[in-house]
């Protein structure tokens, strides 16, 4: 596979003769909603792994690597009657190599909310576990259902396991340090629950749990570890896995009530696999960045392997982008947007894609109908490879998309072309 950026003057079609591939394949695979109107600075995932390229007068072997973004080493070889100083003719083949390198395994989770028949479709084969958001637990004890009757039946036909996500949320929405307290701290409502969240387990054919209990306050930190040691203890011996979602931490002295009753090294030690929400730098109350920028993810991941097994983490991957109106004011919020939104956005405004080499991440500005200035930060094929790298780079289990709801084809192509996505059952 390869990656290309729209350049001013590009066409669809100049494009895929260029790396032959159809126009169909870019489209579909890219989800171009106007095949007329691309943006230049965007990102095209291009399913070439070798392209036969016809020497012109005047090509060098240096100069073709560098038009097609290949090393002269990697043209070399694959082109071995080659040699860095060999003459070309016009009219000769030489073959680009886009080969996909499968850096090893991973693990692959995705938290669902509301993810069509469709979308589920074509995400399951991508996934190893399909996390289907939430059950609510309340201060009794007691945990409300879904409808995740669909779903569940969905992944498990694709071989996909289905996981419980359960949650502290309110009724009304917004994480309870009240309601984790509780279940925490009283041993009447924590058995209740864990009777409870075994009878869901076994009646809905889960494959295992995460728990997602945020915003706990630091003086439960040590209840929530005695909770997670029971836990698995209980539903290991029943074949249950079990996870948690942590707030991405940088030390482990790091203040706020997010961060705090997290205790990675207890998670690291206790649980199957610990999914660290390593997104939302850039988020809907805040000033305009990145949401996962590459750099601050690194910083969570340095600390992260440092106090838990490398093969208990997965990183997650934000599936979404937003778009803020300058300037940034306290209290105001940002527009929530899809990837392929963001594109849209572009296009409608006669944007042109930037891309922040310290974030790794694709970013662009336009004036709205008011004259209103506006930012927009999201994800495109290069963010996406950048960060799953990372996976690599840690020797991570692999990662966890919040959320598979709207589907981003172009990840899950970038994501089969990087790892084999293991299957456990």
């Amino acid at each position: 596979m390869t990656i290309y950026t729209v350049r001013r003057g590009d066409s669809l079609y100049a494009i895929a003769g260029r790396y032959g591939v159809t126009t169909d394949a870019l489209i579909y695979d890219n989800q171009i909603s106007d095949p007329l109107q691309l943006v230049v600075g965007q990102a095209l995932f291009i399913r070439a792994t070798r392209v036969p390229y016809r020497v012109r007068q005047g090509d060098s072997l240096y100069a073709i690597a560098r038009s097609y973004n290949v090393t002269l080493a990697a043209l070399l070889s694959a082109n071995p009657s080659l040699t860095d100083r060999s003459r070309l003719y016009p009219g000769q083949t030489v073959i680009i190599p886009f080969p996909n390198v499968i850096l090893g395994d991973a693990d692959v989770n995705g938290f669902s909310l509301r993810a069509s028949t469709e979308t589920l479709r074509e995400t399951l084969p991508y996934l190893t576990y399909l996390s289907i958001f939430s059950w609510e637990a309340d201060r009794t004890g007691g945990i409300k259902p879904i409808n995740d009757t669909e779903q569940n039946a969905a992944a498990r036909a694709a071989n996909v396991a289905p996981l419980l996500s359960v949650t502290n949320l309110e009724p009304g929405g917004g994480f309870s340090g009240d309601i984790a307290h509780a279940i925490l701290t009283n041993e009447a409502a924590q058995n209740t629950f864990m009777m409870n969240l075994t009878a869901a387990l076994r009646q809905r054919n889960y494959y295992g749990v995460i728990f997602d209990f945020e915003y706990i306050f630091p003086f439960d930190r040590e209840s929530y570890n005695q909770f997670l040691r029971r836990a698995v203890r209980e539903l290991h011996a029943l074949g249950y896995i079990v996870m948690t979602a942590v707030a991405p931490k940088i030390s482990a002295t790091q203040a706020g009530t997010l961060y705090e009753a997290h205790d990675y090294p207890v998670h690291g030690e206790v649980v199957d696999f610990v999914i660290i929400m390593t997104y939302e730098w850039g988020y809907l109350y805040g000033p305009a960045m990145a949401v996962s920028p590459i750099n601050q993810v690194r910083r969570v991941l340095d600390y992260a392997v440092s106090v838990m097994p490398a093969r208990k983490i997965l990183m997650g991957m934000p599936n979404y982008g937003y778009d803020w109106t300058l300037p940034f004011v306290q209290g105001s919020a940002a527009d929530p947007i899809t990837n392929t939104e963001a594109i849209q956005i572009a296009a409608r405004n006669g944007a042109e894609i930037q891309f922040d080499t310290t974030a790794q991440a694709p970013f662009f500005n336009y004036y709205d109908s008011q004259r209103r200035q506006h930012e927009v930060w999201f994800d495109d094929a290069r963010s996406i490879r950048a960060r799953l790298k990372l996976i690599d780079d840690y020797n991570l289990a692999g990662l966890s998309y919040w959320t598979i709801d709207d589907l981003f084809r172009t990840q899950f192509l970038v994501l089969q072309s990087m790892y084999t996505i293991n299957k456990v059952i």
